[in-house]
């Protein structure tokens, strides 16, 4: 499974068709998904663009709450949702923007 998910992390489909000479280590993340461990959103794209290709992005963000004491899995939690989100939208590639970790009436909560 991949490292603790935060800010900056690239998750894109398994099955995504990308140019041969991308090369980029990932692992699996989500069923379906995996985590591109070496480059942030930023990285991406100058890579892409290297390559003649077109990186594109949708403006707007989608955000997702989970409850629980566990940071990593809670995080986990919110993540999945986003991803559930991502593919009933028919997308195959998102980017963390923010992980927060905050308390309401002392109940801890991860906000994606």
């Amino acid at each position: 499974m991949a490292e603790k998910i935060n800010a900056g992390t690239i998750l894109i489909e398994e099955g995504t068709l990308l140019p041969e000479c991308f090369q980029s280590e990932s692992e699996p993340y989500s069923k379906g998904w995996r985590s591109v461990k070496d480059l942030d959103g930023y990285g991406l794209d100058r890579r892409i663009r290297e390559m003649g290709w077109t990186f594109f992005y949708m403006a707007g963000e989608v955000h997702a709450t989970a409850v629980g004491s566990d940071l990593e899995k809670t995080t986990r939690r919110a993540v999945k949702k986003v991803i559930a989100y991502t593919k009933s939208e028919r997308r195959n590639c998102l980017e963390i923007a923010e992980v927060t970790a905050k308390r309401f009436l002392g109940l801890p909560y991860v906000r994606v």
